[in-house]
Parts: structure tokens; C-alpha cells; sequence
């Protein structure tokens, strides 16, 4: 496992099951091998306001030669591709979004902070990331995916579809 990237991809708007169909053919042909993917989840939208579509969720581990510049090129491919902005504003609305959750074990700050940020606050990372790797450890914290997640206090249903 500490030789895999974990991405998380997920989008709330257009055919959602095709659009994760298509990110993942990206990842896996312009990325590396998609060693393992998790089920499809289904949550309601993350910090936006009630009524937003639901987004669909997945979480797939690669293995890959690409240094994480190289991965966040390809990741700007995506965004561009799907008219995503970056822009630092809050959550969005978006047909796709690919977040790099692990980068094999390592810590970066830039050009992306890898793990992600955000890893231990959201259920609909932590569900699907312990049903491929539960035994996945945390270069920080340490904890495993499923300790962490047993820990989450995030109360949102993440629903396998």
C-alpha cells in the first residue's frame, strides 16, 4: 500500500456514473494502473446549502511512476477539461472533482498538501477509503483508515449505491 496513490473523484451535476466512468479511464490510462477501486457512494453535498444535488463518490488507489508535479498536471487536464476553477472560493457545484488523498506514505506541502487536509473530517473519503484499505496508515497521525474513521465526526449518510 505505500507505494499507491489514493485519489478521491466525485461530482454532484451532469450523468454522474459516467462522468466517474470517464475519470477513472483518464486516471487509469494517463496515470497509472487503478489497482483498486472502491463501490460507488452517494452523499448529500459536503458544506454547501440544503438542496444541492447529491454527489457520487469513489475512491481509487494507483500505482504509478509520476511524481505528484506530474500528477497535479494531469489533474489540471481534468479540471480544465470539466470547466472546474480552483479558485480557493467555498464548495462548488461541479460535474468532477479529483482530490489527491496519498501520495505513497510521503508528506508535501506544495504544490499540493498531501495527505489531504481534510482526510479525517469526511465520512464520504473514510468509507469508501476503509472498504479498499483499512489497514492504510496516516503518514501523520498514524491512525488507520478505519480508526480514523471511527473517529470521524461527520454524521452525513454515505450510502453504497
Amino acid at each position: 500500500m505505500e507505494d499507491l496513490v489514493f485519489f478521491s473523484i466525485g461530482g454532484n451535476l451532469g450523468d454522474r456514473m459516467a462522468l466517474l466512468e470517464e475519470t477513472y479511464d483518464f486516471i487509469d490510462f494517463n496515470i497509472g494502473d487503478v489497482v483498486l477501486q472502491s463501490k460507488i457512494y452517494e452523499t448529500a453535498a459536503w458544506g454547501m446549502a440544503d438542496g444541492t444535488p447529491p454527489f457520487l463518490n469513489q475512491i481509487l488507489a494507483v500505482k504509478t511512476p509520476m511524481t505528484l508535479a506530474q500528477i497535479e498536471k494531469e489533474i489540471q487536464e481534468i479540471d480544465e477539461y470539466y470547466g472546474r476553477q480552483r479558485n480557493g472560493e467555498s464548495y462548488q457545484n461541479r460535474e468532477m472533482d479529483v482530490d489527491v488523498l496519498f501520495y505513497k506514505n510521503e508528506t508535501h506541502e506544495t504544490p499540493l498538501v498531501v495527505p489531504h487536509s481534510k482526510i479525517a473530517e469526511r465520512a464520504f473519503i473514510l468509507q469508501p477509503l476503509t472498504e479498499i484499505a483499512p489497514d492504510l496508515k496516516h503518514p501523520i497521525t498514524g491512525l488507520t483508515s478505519t480508526e480514523m474513521l471511527k473517529k470521524c465526526t461527520d454524521v452525513a449518510t454515505v450510502k453504497a449505491l
